[in-house]
């Protein structure tokens, strides 16, 4: 079992064809690093896939699943929301070691 202490929705689509290292890799440019036990979900512009990087402690998971005729709904960015000016991403807060950060 994966243990996620905290999860974070990206207010902004990805392209779904992204993979492991671009999703780490906007991770990494808004929080300067991955958080072990952290879950950042990541949803396409027609919210009908979602994508979730998971840092674990010991590496990262990607999983993806796309959903039938039904759609998650957008986030828009609130107050909670750490946001990165020169990235136009906002990431927001659902709930409340070793880090992956660029060297």
């Amino acid at each position: 079992m994966i243990r996620i202490d905290a999860a974070w929705l990206a207010t902004t689509p990805l392209d779904m064809r992204a993979g492991t290292d671009t999703a780490l890799a906007r991770v990494i440019a808004v929080f300067g690093a991955a958080h072990p036990h952290h879950a950042y979900l990541f949803a396409n512009k027609r919210a009908n896939r979602i994508k979730i990087l998971v840092h674990d402690g010991i590496g990262v998971w990607l999983a993806a699943r796309r959903q039938g005729k039904c759609r998650w709904r957008q986030p828009r960015a609130a107050a909670p929301a750490a946001r990165c000016a020169g990235h136009g991403l906002a990431l927001q807060r659902l709930a409340d070691g070793g880090v992956i950060t660029v060297i």
